[in-house]
């Protein structure tokens, strides 16, 4: 029967204390931020007019959930989010494969794609709705100008700065360039490709969001833009809270993706 010694028995100790600790440690600093909100606002040492309250927040989430609309503009942001991610995901892939395997086109396409990349996607948001259309599909635009780009050059960044001696030794071993991006290239990229579906979560809700800023009549977005127009601060907030935790959900799927990688 295999047994571990001491010093590595220590050392699996010392990785699980790590892992409480920091969970620990990120519970407090929220538990910590959200009663010292509550404090300020109950003792009206912040406007709540403007900064609204843990409590208050909870209360617009149970009058929405009672009015049967909570669930339905989560479900629709969540939808454009998970679409629209799962697109510029595969998109990056592949042009960042295409521009890996094919030089030339990456030399010719390297300004365009940082042009396009560095473009303010709210100036385009009217030409966006003429060219698309007032509806879904114009978020979904929206939201893939903003993050496709960047999946692109992070993706094709980490391909060409593989180490050289490798694709040297499979040059040597007669592969060729498919064996060597599937063999070598591919999977030396996967923190690479891993760090940027973590961005990418946040580029697509931001892209969804400013999607929805201007077209949508329903998401999160809307309400977000709803609440400011009627000055209902809670709404906003509440809107936002919702927001902040899908975006860790969605992180928190990668990141169990990526240790099931490493195992």
């Amino acid at each position: 029967m295999f047994t571990y010694s001491e010093e590595h028995k220590k050392y699996l100790k010392n990785i699980k204390k790590e892992k409480i600790t920091i969970r620990i440690a990120r519970i407090s600093i929220i538990l910590l931020f959200i009663i010292t909100w509550e404090v300020l606002a109950k003792y009206k040492l912040i406007n709540t007019f403007l900064f609204s309250s843990p409590s208050s927040i909870i209360k617009t989430l149970v009058s929405l959930v009672k009015s049967n609309n909570l669930f339905s503009h989560i479900g629709i942001t969540l939808y454009e989010v998970t679409l629209s991610f799962l697109i510029a995901t595969i998109i990056g892939l592949l042009v960042a494969t295409i521009f890996w395997r094919f030089e030339l086109i990456s030399k010719i396409m390297d300004p365009y794609i940082t042009i396009l990349n560095s473009l303010p996607k709210v100036a385009l948001g009217p030409l966006i709705i003429i060219w698309v259309g007032a509806s879904i599909n114009s978020i979904i635009f929206m939201a893939l100008l903003i993050s496709t780009f960047i999946t692109i050059i992070n993706i094709y960044n980490g391909f060409i700065n593989v180490n050289s001696s490798y694709i040297t030794l499979m040059k040597s071993l007669k592969a060729t360039k498919r064996q060597i991006f599937w063999k070598v290239v591919f999977p030396s990229n996967y923190k690479t490709i891993i760090s940027t579906l973590k961005i990418n979560v946040s580029m697509s809700l931001i892209g969804v969001i400013m999607g929805e800023l201007l077209v949508s009549k329903s998401g999160l977005g809307y309400l977000i833009m709803y609440g400011s127009q009627v000055f209902n601060i809670n709404l906003v907030i509440t809107s936002v809270v919702i927001l902040g935790i899908i975006s860790y959900l969605m992180y928190f799927v990668i990141d169990k993706f990526e240790q099931k990688i490493k195992r």
